[in-house]
């Protein structure tokens, strides 16, 4: 294993330097830097075409120039980076680190959500091949496959900021709009549950009538201006929870489990009352205290109350005490959002990835932070996840077909164990290559979504320099690129071998 990966990096290495070199020349010949200096009408036009020409080493060969910034580059390697100077004299390493704080928070996020509801689209999509709910989830891929980056950028930045701006200044829904919104989720739901048409029928009509009473309820309190979720909706929002970890592993058949999950939703609500004050200031150490406290709680209380299905119990339990604790602190999240539009006032900042010079308290800064980065999430989001979702599915499809599968039905092994301890693992394997790629490809994606949302990241950098026939910048984006998709590879790699101990071999 450590041969192949050796290998790997080696055969990886070779390709990034041969791509640098190739970029580097195309970049240095896609212009001319001076062009804009030539056409200037002032007095000292020719000393600052001089001092640019001596700055950005004009007068050399495009190879000399390209030498000298790979031997900056090399420098990375021992972790003292030293690629040059932009155009304006301006220190390139520290654009690239600022750039990428905001690129990669970006990636990151989208790259989670779209891994984690893709996958889960896509096995349930396998799991129910041929019903409602695939041809839902079918549709609904397609359509996210087919929308191109710009176009979809630009539909949210008109309705997700512009008309959310309008709307919130006056918050209210129409009975029109309320009774559009539960027909439409419950179709959703009535799609996705499957079934015979009264159970369809039966989920479509509990739907729209919930979500029917929770807006109307809602809008006549001004929740939308003050929101909260309080104990009740916590203690239900984690009940379901629950149950999604008891469906994924022993269902309703062991009562020990289900006797786990319904004590650390008790101890849960319990604690809820108790660490209110500790929420009123906290910072990060402290969340991260609290989380890991609770993961503790969860997987003692499985361990002692599992009996013999201690890891079932304790996936459980820590499942349903990290979830209470979540929409715990979103509760809180929640209430400082009155908070939040007091200070940031009308329009709300949904453009660009920091509010400069913001002075808010805790949860007030989370505020400010993720209505920037909600909106390019969601597009970077949509573009991966109907590949994951469609690949997913034609995994999970010929790994239920294998013959290894039917003799397991065969002995008896439930359709739960089957699909989750089972399949689900052999069909991830495909999945971790689609990952690998998709992460710097939506690198590449994120430099149209920063232009139109207007985030000061690595696509900045990268316009900025192609602009100015300025390769300093362009490089330093693409050794960033290069080097993530690097190791994703070797993480993919990785990944390999744990998902299929005979690749170890």
């Amino acid at each position: 294993m450590l041969q192949f990966v050796l290998r790997r990096i080696a055969i990886s290495a070779l390709v990034l330097w041969a791509g640098s070199v190739l970029l580097y020349f195309l970049v240095v010949n896609s212009g001319d830097p001076l062009d804009t200096l030539r056409q200037s009408q002032a007095t000292n036009r020719e000393q600052q075409m001089a001092a640019l020409t001596e700055r950005m080493n004009l007068d050399e060969p495009w190879y000399v120039r390209y030498g000298m910034w790979f031997g900056g580059a090399s420098k990375c390697l021992i972790l003292a980076c030293d690629l040059g100077t932009d155009r304006g004299g301006s220190d390139v390493n520290t654009a690239i680190v600022a750039a990428m704080g905001s690129s990669l928070r970006l990636v990151t996020l989208a790259t989670v959500i779209a891994i984690v509801l893709g996958v889960a689209m896509g096995v349930l999509s396998a799991i129910r091949q041929y019903t409602a709910f695939d041809y839902t989830v079918t549709f609904v891929a397609f359509v996210f496959f087919s929308l191109p980056v710009f176009w979809a950028a630009v539909l949210l930045k008109q309705y997700g900021a512009i008309e959310f701006n309008n709307w919130i200044a006056d918050p209210s829904v129409s009975l029109v709009t309320t009774l559009l919104i539960a027909i439409f989720f419950g179709l959703f739901a009535s799609a996705i549950t499957g079934g015979d048409m009264r159970r369809r029928g039966l989920a479509f009509g509990i739907t729209a009538i919930i979500l029917f009473a929770f807006i109307t309820i809602f809008d006549s309190i001004d929740w939308w201006v003050q929101p909260a979720l309080g104990p009740v909706l916590v203690l239900l929002l984690s009940a379901v929870t629950m149950a999604f970890f008891l469906m994924l592993t022993t269902g309703l058949r062991d009562k020990k489990v289900l006797i786990t999950g319904g004590v650390t939703l008790a101890v849960g609500l319990v604690v809820y009352f108790v660490i209110q004050p500790v929420l009123n200031e906290p910072n990060w150490w402290l969340i991260l205290g609290l989380a890991v406290s609770t993961v503790v709680v969860g997987g003692v209380l499985g361990y002692f109350i599992g009996g013999f299905e201690k890891r079932a119990a304790m996936t459980v339990g820590i499942g349903t005490a990290l979830s209470f604790g979540f929409y715990t602190f979103f509760d809180k999240l929640l209430t400082n959002w009155g908070g939040y539009l007091d200070i940031a006032g009308r329009p709300i900042s949904t453009i660009g990835s920091g509010t400069p010079n913001f002075n808010g308290n805790f949860y007030e800064t989370i505020w400010d932070w993720s209505t920037q980065l909600l909106l390019p999430t969601i597009v970077l989001t949509i573009i991966s996840l109907a590949s994951y979702s469609r690949y997913t599915r034609g995994s999970m499809l010929e790994t239920l077909q294998q013959d290894y599968m039917r003799t397991a039905r065969s002995k008896g092994v439930s359709d739960r164990v089957l699909n989750t301890r089972h399949a689900l693992r052999n069909a991830l394997i495909p999945i971790t290559t689609i990952v690998a790629f998709d992460f710097a490809n939506l690198i590449g994606g994120a430099v149209v979504t920063e232009s139109v949302f207007g985030w000061t990241g690595m696509g900045a950098l990268f316009q900025a320099g192609l602009k100015a026939v300025d390769p300093n910048p362009v490089m330093a984006f693409y050794l960033v690129t290069g080097t993530a998709a690097v190791i994703m590879n070797m993480l993919a790699d990785i990944a390999y071998a744990s998902l299929d101990p005979r690749i170890r071999r």
